[in-house]
């Protein structure tokens, strides 16, 4: 994997001839040699977050090289440290990786072998800082106002929109999605951005309760109404008051149970089962569905002024598949959530891996989609971090895409995730892609991508 310039590595070694060697080696490989002739010093220069790697030798007047690990280590568990160690001298060896060193070099050392231990070191410090990051992007994202819907296409972002215009009044809304698309974070997000966030969200899937409770389950019952009735019980709709109910596959609830419904959306209020006295409610009623309803009404099957009622406002949330650029991006933000939740490292993207995410139909949508991510960030390193690995044996939809369009959804995708990780830096994405200045811009221009867009993501 191509590494970013300009990497730095401590060397840290109280002989002036190792520094010097060690650094033109490094310097040769495409690395930046920072020497330094005490621990002292280095600790003095060491700044939070450094982006490469320690070298340092283990037998140094003053501070030693162990030493020298217990405090990078306290300052930051995930910085490489690679120790230098005598000839023969293992007991010391296995003590510094027991310390929680990185690696560790026997002198004398070939210059491909300093190398190769750097290399992946760097790669390791890349992948724990960008895991920072995204924590504290997660992090941010989770005190901000309600679940955020992640996505750069027009369409999450015309959805967004209209959740975020929603939220601000009282009406009645429809969610209308295919499975796994989404609908219940849609449904969350609103009523977190609503003046009832405070209450309760109570959501219940129609598709899932039994029809002979079901009616008990949203609108409760007295003691006595019915056999094996021994108390009071509070229903959905009467414990949400002041919140939200969420109706998740609504077009399964019975035919005679959407009559008592619409009564209740008509007047805000409900009576228990065995009671004649009706509670008044202030909630709004959130439902989802995954089939035409309108047509379903036509059809028998939906009560048609139950439709009319709920459809004040209609929220079509796109499948996956149509929002293919998202998918990286998606799958990041699952990973990172994933990661954050296991203790784990969440496996790098690279383009192989880009490339399996776009091609896959997602029949699943989204929730197939975090699925996978769960998997790769748990199970990853035993399929060698290959997405291909976790999706073989799935059937692919990148076929219904002319080759044109698969391509430059690719490019694009690749762009994305260029600019992310570099974080806006134009210089630094044009020499990870190998191309030149000129031609990034212009695919930049072509794919409607902004550098600058990447860079507010570093501002508070």
């Amino acid at each position: 994997m191509h590494e970013p310039a300009d990497i730095p590595v401590m060397i840290i070694d109280d002989e002036p001839h190792l520094r010097i060697t060690a650094g033109q080696t490094l310097e040769l490989a495409g690395y930046v040699p920072e020497p330094y002739a005490s621990a002292e010093e280095a600790l003095a220069a060491l700044a939070p977050d450094f982006p490469g790697v320690v070298v340092s030798d283990i037998r140094m007047p003053g501070m030693d090289g162990m030493a020298l690990l217990r405090e990078v280590r306290l300052r930051d568990p995930d910085l490489p440290v690679i120790l230098i160690t005598g000839h023969g001298d293992i007991s010391t060896a296995v003590e510094a990786m027991r310390e929680g060193a990185w690696d560790f070099l026997e002198k004398p050392f070939a210059a491909e072998r300093l190398v190769e231990v750097v290399r992946r070191g760097v790669v390791k410090r890349r992948l724990s800082l960008e895991n920072r990051e995204l924590k504290a992007e997660l992090e941010a994202q989770q005190s901000a106002l309600g679940p955020r819907l992640v996505g750069r296409t027009p369409a999450i972002q015309r959805l967004a929109s209209m959740v975020q215009r929603i939220s601000q009044v009282d009406a009645d809304v429809l969610v209308f999605g295919e499975t796994g698309a989404g609908k219940d974070l849609v449904a969350r997000a609103i009523h977190e951005r609503s003046r009832r966030a405070g209450r309760p969200f109570v959501a219940i899937n129609c598709g899932a309760v039994p029809e002979s409770t079901i009616e008990s389950e949203l609108f409760g019952h007295e003691k006595g109404a019915f056999t094996g009735a021994v108390e009071r019980r509070i229903g959905k709709f009467e414990y949400a008051n002041g919140g939200t109910v969420f109706l998740d596959e609504i077009e399964s609830m019975p035919l005679a149970l959407q009559v008592k419904l619409l009564r209740v959306l008509q007047e805000r209020s409900v009576e228990r089962l065995g009671s004649n006295v009706p509670v008044p409610l202030d909630i709004r009623v959130i439902a989802a569905t995954k089939v035409d309803l309108k047509a379903a009404a036509e059809g028998g099957a939906f009560r048609e002024d139950l439709y009319y009622r709920l459809n004040v406002v209609t929220l079509p949330v796109p499948p996956l598949r149509e929002r293919r650029e998202d998918i990286p991006l998606l799958f990041q933000h699952f990973a990172v959530v994933a990661a954050n939740r296991s203790g784990l490292e969440a496996p790098p993207l690279d383009a192989a891996g880009i490339s399996a995410l776009l091609a896959h139909d997602w029949p699943g949508n989204v929730r197939e989609l975090r699925n996978l991510a769960e998997r790769y960030v748990l199970l990853g390193a035993a399929f060698d971090y290959r997405l291909e690995a976790l999706l073989e044996g799935a059937e692919s939809e990148a076929g219904e895409l002319a080759l044109p369009q698969q391509v430059e959804l690719f490019e694009k995708s690749l762009i994305d995730q260029a600019l992310a990780r570099q974080r806006g830096r134009v210089t630094e994405v044009a020499e990870q892609l190998g191309l030149p200045r000129k031609t990034l811009y212009d695919k930049l221009r072509k794919y409607g991508l902004r550098a600058e867009d990447y860079r507010q993501k570093l501002e508070p």
